[in-house]
């Protein structure tokens, strides 16, 4: 079987490249393919995934390629992870939004409806070639930020073989299974709501709830996501949170330290990639691999331990960071949700995880074509989300009001229009205004205007 990645250039690729490759004999893939249009990226971030590859197991076919066609040709199963507009795209998103005293998040609110508008064209147009050479029964696994919304608009033009993944939910299962002294496995979750905006209502060892145990554990606000949030929130909402919630419930905390800071995370990942770059641009990774792998793991866990440092003055509980053995079989990292999803698929085995898929009734109050984020249950058979039924005014006032912006949002985009990207900004509750909204949008379709072309 073959297995593509769209956006293989990007600087998470040679742990993804590691991760497929361990896992691809008990997968049945047997051939990979890492495409991007940015020459000098792949080359050096697909340069060292391919050399990973051959060291690893040389019995895999590995190829990078510009060339879309080339990569989905025949392909069974296909991971896009696209950064259209690359690290320029998100710091421009991040400021013009702060510019006007809006956090600029690149997957929430305004930074995130800036880079849904360079994402959803992009994915449709491979998503079109994939239709036309890939398997008639492809797979696609959705990890293309705004994952959600960009999920949504994939479905709505009829690309039903899509399956939004995020990296967020899992690693924080992992975290509670580290806390309840738990392998993978062994925790049954029930997750709901949308990416990046969902809250886990029941967490279960062999049958036996473990919610009220876990909010009342001191340690779960120090070394899980739990720590943005005070322990006051989570014991009144009785359940556990996405971290992205910060932006939500503590947005004057988070614009306030962005501002403080004087820089925004889009500004300092620019940083950290630029200096991996220029040290990486000057070895040669097929002669002196491993000198490459040493520059690599450095910078990346520099990356890795500033996430939200700046929105939220936290510091991570985890400071283990990235060490890539390729002797070692890991827990697939970011892409570990799609490998899951695919062992469960060609082993004809059942499992459980968390995804972003039509809601189909799930979510009482919601449309079945609603994709949400939420807990499914995976057979060969198919995917079915859990039935979560009536949600807490709280979180479903939340929800209803964010699933109304990424609709109109879809709209908008769909059709380049001004006037529907402004009513999709306005009522999304982290802008709220018109007015705001409307200076957000003329601002974002003139920054990105080489990949969105012209709005009416």
């Amino acid at each position: 079987m073959k297995l593509a990645v769209l956006g293989g250039g990007g600087v998470r690729s040679p742990q993804l490249a590691k991760s497929i490759v361990a896992k691809a004999k008990r997968l049945g893939i047997s051939e990979i393919v890492f495409m991007d249009n940015d020459d000098e990226k792949l080359s050096i971030y697909g340069g060292l995934s391919k050399k990973m590859a051959q060291l690893m197991d040389k019995t895999i076919s590995f190829k990078l390629t510009t060339d879309p066609i080339e990569a989905l040709k025949d392909a069974d199963f296909i991971i896009t992870t696209l950064r259209v507009g690359g690290d320029r795209g998100r710091i421009l998103d991040e400021r013009i939004a702060l510019s006007h005293g809006v956090l600029g998040q690149e997957t929430t609110g305004a930074g995130g409806f800036a880079m849904a508008m360079r994402s959803i064209p992009a994915l449709k147009e491979y998503c079109t070639i994939a239709a036309e050479y890939s398997k008639p029964d492809v797979i696609i696994f959705n990890f293309t930020n705004p994952s959600g919304l960009v999920t949504q608009a994939l479905r709505d033009e009829g690309f039903t073989n899509v399956y939004g993944i995020c990296d967020g939910p899992s690693e924080f299962i992992k975290e509670l299974g580290k806390l309840l002294g738990k392998k993978d496995g062994e925790i049954s979750v029930e997750c709901f709501g949308l990416n990046h905006l969902s809250w886990f209502r029941s967490v279960k060892v062999n049958e036996e709830e473990m919610l009220g145990k876990l909010i009342k554990n001191p340690e779960l606000y120090k070394s899980t996501e739990m720590r943005f949030f005070d322990r006051e929130l989570v014991e009144s909402t009785g359940m556990l949170l996405n971290g992205y919630l910060y932006y939500y419930y503590y947005r004057e905390q988070a614009l306030e330290h962005i501002v403080e800071s004087g820089t925004t995370r889009g500004e300092m990942i620019y940083k950290i990639n630029k200096l991996m770059h220029d040290e990486l641009v000057k070895v040669d990774i097929d002669k002196d691999f491993y000198k490459a792998i040493e520059i690599y793991i450095k910078y990346y866990n520099m990356r890795e331990e500033s996430y939200m440092a700046i929105e939220s003055k936290t510091e991570r509980g985890d400071k283990k960071g990235i060490n890539i053995n390729l002797s070692d079989e890991d827990d697939g990292g970011y892409a570990g949700v799609a490998l899951n999803f695919i062992d469960i698929y060609v082993n004809d085995r059942e499992g459980e995880m968390v995804l972003s898929v039509p809601n189909n009734g799930a979510i009482e109050g919601l449309f079945d074509n609603d994709v949400v984020e939420i807990t499914c249950n995976i057979s060969r058979g198919g995917v079915e989300p859990i039935k979560i039924g009536k949600v807490p005014e709280i979180q479903f006032s939340l929800i209803r009001q964010v699933k109304l912006f990424e609709r109109l949002a879809v709209l908008a985009i769909k059709n380049r229009d001004i006037e529907t990207a402004r009513m999709a900004l306005m009522v999304h509750p982290l802008i709220n205004s018109y007015s705001l909204a409307k200076v957000l949008v003329d601002e974002y379709i003139e920054a990105h205007r080489e990949y969105i072309g012209e709005w009416k």
